[in-house]
């Protein structure tokens, strides 16, 4: 602290809502700035009894004091934007910035047809066409809508204004290593970079101000859509496994693989992490659901956990133990 970075290393799906959700709660995180694409990326976050599903909102809302913004590189679908703030009863602390591009009906409407939905199986959420639109400098923005001038701020310089005051900050990155523009499995990727240096240029924080790059990885891979996945099983096979999901925005099945060490040794290097971040251990190792120390941990579970610090070269220093806020193991306290 006081500047975290959170981004994917693998494809997405990792769990970076349930980990950001548990660094607002636990290091009262003041701001948390959300980077990466758009409403094509869905966090989830189980907190209480209850669990959402975030696409626009930063998962660190689960702090109720902290300010929850929306940095300029990011898309906005203002419908979806203000259904959150409506049920997540946040509008007092939200905040976008008047220079994020603005997801038309007519950009939905190119996404869910053509090369981008049969091919590459997109979300169809509209992001691709947006963001092409914004090359092509014909975008609507955020500041061009009246519907969300109550909630225009500038971003980068709220987000600066906290580094330097010694606030603890938090930048949410979306979607995975893997499906970056520029880094990914091309052209089976999103429609820009997602590594950490891009979710800071999101944000508008320069690199001199980021402390620390927490990547997040599940203890087995998984991806939507089209592209390659090494090691991939069957759906049935993941169903044996309990590694059987759906994604967060389509609801369509994740296809599985085994943790690959490979890919996680470059995210690693792609991002410049300095911690990892592992979810969903009990899936691997089921005695270990709701572990909060590493100890609690089988003995096949810590040596999983030793040969990807030893693979990787940084500390594992969060473990995903239950798809709940607090069922994690949080090394930096040992």
């Amino acid at each position: 602290m006081p500047c975290t970075v959170v981004v994917c290393g693998f494809f997405g799906d990792t769990g970076k809502g349930k980990i950001i959700s548990y660094l607002a709660l636990k290091d009262k995180i003041s701001v948390a700035a959300r980077a990466g694409v758009g409403p094509n990326a869905g966090h989830t976050v189980v907190y209480g009894s209850k669990t959402y599903k975030v696409r626009m909102i930063p998962s660190a809302f689960i702090y109720d004091r902290c300010r929850l913004l929306i940095g300029p590189g990011v898309l906005v679908d203002p419908n979806i934007f203000l259904e959150e703030v409506k049920q997540l009863n946040v509008e007092d602390r939200v905040g976008v910035d008047p220079q994020c591009a603005i997801i038309e009906p007519k950009h939905v409407e190119a996404d869910r047809g053509g090369h981008l939905a049969s091919e590459i199986k997109t979300t169809g959420t509209g992001t691709g066409p947006c963001n092409a639109d914004r090359v092509l400098r014909r975008a609507k923005l955020a500041r061009d809508i009246p519907e969300l001038q109550r909630f225009l701020i500038d971003v980068p310089l709220e987000v600066n204004t906290a580094i330097d005051s010694g606030e603890n900050v938090l930048i949410e990155g979306t979607q995975g290593t893997y499906l970056s523009l520029w880094h990914g499995t091309y052209p089976y990727v999103t429609s820009k970079d997602v590594t950490a240096s891009a979710a800071c240029s999101d944000v508008g924080v320069g690199p001199k101000k980021v402390d620390e790059v927490i990547i997040v990885f599940k203890a087995f891979v998984t991806r939507v859509g089209a592209g390659p996945l090494p090691g991939e099983i069957t759906w049935e096979e993941a169903e044996k496994r309990g590694w059987a999901e759906v994604a967060t925005v389509t609801g369509r099945r994740r296809r599985a693989a085994p943790f690959n060490f490979d890919l996680a040794k470059r995210a690693v290097m792609l991002n410049s992490a300095t911690q990892a971040a592992v979810t969903k251990i009990d899936a691997l190792f089921p005695e270990c659901k709701g572990a909060r120390t590493f100890s609690d941990l089988s003995a096949e579970a810590r040596e999983f956990i030793g040969k990807i610090e030893s693979e990787i070269k940084i500390p594992v220093t969060l473990i995903g133990t239950g798809p709940e806020v607090w069922d994690i193991v949080d090394r930096r306290l040992e």
